[in-house]
């Protein structure tokens, strides 16, 4: 058994190899995945941002002149995406010894039952299967980099209740989160480490900070949780499934005091729990989640067209003269 002192003297040689490899940010160009592009340039670490969207790819490395950041233009939308993008990666002759995954379909909004069937085949199709068609290609890339790498997924909110108006992507959502333990458990037999990110509420971006509500964490921050994620084994925890709020930036080199305080500290539960956007950034302006469970007050999480929505529909729901006694007596 390990000594104290030898087991932190590997920790850290692991932690100065891992600084040393590159970290393949997927859906780089959207909001969450320029957060983390931040977040790793910012913590000194080689980045090969992957979109689609080649003047999003142009732009970002523009505004990151001076930084060590390669582009790839790329999808993963299907295991033939998938297998061009593992080839050039490896053309670029780079080791790499991360991936993060912040990508998802399109956005939009209704009750399921509005939809046809199709519609929810669709949404699996863009949110859920992108993920393993990457993971099938680009895991057999860390396991022959031999560095112990890890493969972080990002996930947003509705994975444990219903989101009202998003219920197609609270069904991708839990989706996802099965796919995250089902390749956890698979890539062992690769040495690599596969979790998902999940984040509890919607994502405050460069794309929608005009609308956000400040309990929303920053894209930056995380950014700065997913590279929290790849720090040596035994600084986070290990699980298939780790909530935001679980990650401790003070136990790697990551930069607490760029993020700021956002995480929505709410109890745990027994069950742990292709565009190049993440799922919670664009069109949550209208609802966010209600969480139903622990203490915490979930109308701070509410955007005020989302409470005066719920107003006018009460008002509806109450017949005029009732209505009206009920004004006059007040």
């Amino acid at each position: 058994m390990k000594s104290p002192v030898a087991k932190a003297s590997a920790q850290n040689a692991a932690a100065r190899r891992i600084a040393r490899t590159a970290v393949v940010v997927l859906g780089a160009t959207g909001g969450v995945g320029r957060g983390v592009v931040e977040a790793a340039l910012a913590s000194g670490r080689p980045v090969i941002a992957v979109a689609r969207d080649k003047a999003g790819l142009q732009c970002l490395r523009g505004k990151h002149a001076d930084a060590d950041l390669s582009i790839v233009p790329g999808s993963v939308s299907s295991d033939a995406d998938g297998a061009r993008l593992a080839k050039a990666l490896q053309k670029l002759g780079r080791p790499i010894g991360a991936v993060v995954a912040a990508v998802s379909g399109g956005t939009s909004r209704g009750r399921l039952l509005d939809h046809p069937a199709a519609y929810l085949r669709q949404r699996l199709d863009e949110d859920l299967l992108p993920h393993l068609a990457a993971a099938r290609h680009l895991l057999p890339l860390l396991a022959e980099a031999d560095r112990g790498g890890t493969y972080v997924l990002i996930g947003g909110p509705g994975a444990d209740r219903p989101w009202a108006g998003y219920g197609h992507r609270s069904i991708a959502t839990a989706a996802l989160r099965m796919l995250a333990r089902v390749l956890h458990e698979e890539a062992r037999t690769l040495g690599v480490r596969v979790q998902l990110l999940a984040i509890e509420s919607p994502v405050c971006t460069e794309l929608n900070r005009a609308h956000a509500c400040e309990q929303w964490p920053s894209a930056l921050a995380v950014g700065q949780r997913a590279l929290a994620l790849l720090e040596p084994r035994g600084t986070q925890p290990a699980e298939a499934v780790v909530r935001y709020a679980d990650i401790d930036l003070s136990a790697g080199d990551v930069d607490s005091d760029v993020v700021r305080s956002t995480s929505l500290q709410e109890p745990r539960q027994d069950d742990d729990a292709s565009s190049d956007d993440n799922p919670m950034t664009h069109g949550e302006a209208d609802t966010v989640q209600e969480r139903t469970h622990g203490t915490a007050d979930a109308s701070g999480l509410l955007p005020s067209r989302c409470l005066q929505d719920a107003r006018t529909l009460l008002r509806s729901l109450i017949p005029s003269d009732n209505h009206n006694k009920q004004e006059r007596s007040s």
